[in-house]
Parts: structure tokens; C-alpha cells; sequence
């Protein structure tokens, strides 16, 4: 993914107004992000625990979503799994992530979801990255060029489903 400005990253939201672009809380580290290993910038936001974002690019241009989540209060032994990158998390290292949807739909109060892991990291565990709390991924027969198109290609299902 290339690096974004704050800038890019207010004018790619797509499910929500200008108003709420302007005023969401943008990371202050974009200069520090690995932009070389990320498929998606994804954050939480730090002063509204129950929000996250992703911006992605897709058909060149980009898409930001703006999402909720609240984290799940599971056991210590459950363990989630993300379904964009397949990574397992134990207590509530998984979220289930709902956007409204984008245009008519979405200002009816239409939302879709998906699994997704907690800290939106998909991109870092699925490159090895970043580890897991639990220390490890499975092992895969899959090359590591076709966990990231299979990655991606669950990131562009959901997408899709905000037009839907």
C-alpha cells in the first residue's frame, strides 16, 4: 500500500458524512507506518474505545470505512478467528467489526459485519511481522503471495457488501 496523508486518509470515507470524516481521529504516526507491508491501514480510536477504521485502495482509488465494534468477553480459553487473514486470537483478540453501509442504505441504519482481528493488524500477521499473542499462526501450504491474495480478497468481499 502506498503511504497516506491525513488528508487522503478524511476524503476516503465512503459510510459516513464529511462532517464525521473531518472530526475522526487520524494516527499521528503515518510517517512510521511499514506502508511496504500493509494492505490496509487499519486503527482504533483511541478516545472512542467501540471505534475502528480501515482505508484500503481499490480500483484505484481509496476506500475508508468507518466501524464499530465491541470487543467479545470470552473466556480465557476461547480463541477467535479473524476471518480476513485467518489468524487465531484468544480473549477477544477477535471483534466483530459493522459499518454502516454506504449511501441510502447505510443513512436507513442498513450495517454489515465481519470478523476481524481486534488490533487490525491482518496485514503484520499474515507477513510474520507481527506475532500473535498466542505466539504463532497455523502452518499453511500456501505461499506467503497467496495468504495476502486470499487476505485481500476477504477485505474486498466485505467491501463489497457496503454497496450491496
Amino acid at each position: 500500500m502506498r503511504s497516506l496523508t491525513e488528508q487522503d486518509i478524511r476524503n476516503s470515507f465512503v459510510n459516513c458524512s464529511k462532517g464525521e470524516a473531518k472530526r475522526l481521529a487520524v494516527p499521528r504516526d503515518l510517517a512510521e507506518r511499514p506502508w511496504d507491508d500493509l494492505d490496509f491501514l487499519g486503527w482504533r480510536d483511541p478516545g472512542a474505545p467501540d471505534r475502528s477504521y480501515l482505508v484500503t485502495e481499490r480500483g484505484g482509488r481509496l476506500i475508508g470505512v468507518a466501524m464499530r465494534f465491541q470487543t467479545a468477553q470470552r473466556g480465557f480459553l476461547h480463541r477467535s478467528m479473524c476471518s480476513l487473514c485467518l489468524t487465531t486470537h484468544p480473549r477477544g483478540g477477535v471483534s466483530l467489526m459493522t459499518a454502516r453501509k454506504a449511501g441510502t442504505a447505510g443513512r436507513e441504519g442498513n450495517s454489515v459485519g465481519v470478523y476481524m482481528c481486534t488490533d487490525l493488524a491482518c496485514s503484520l500477521y499474515v507477513r510474520g511481522k507481527k506475532v500473535p499473542e498466542t505466539g504463532a499462526r497455523f502452518e499453511e501450504s500456501l505461499t506467503l503471495e497467496e495468504q495476502i491474495d486470499r487476505t485481500t480478497g476477504h477485505l474486498a468481499a466485505f467491501l463489497d457488501k457496503l454497496y450491496a
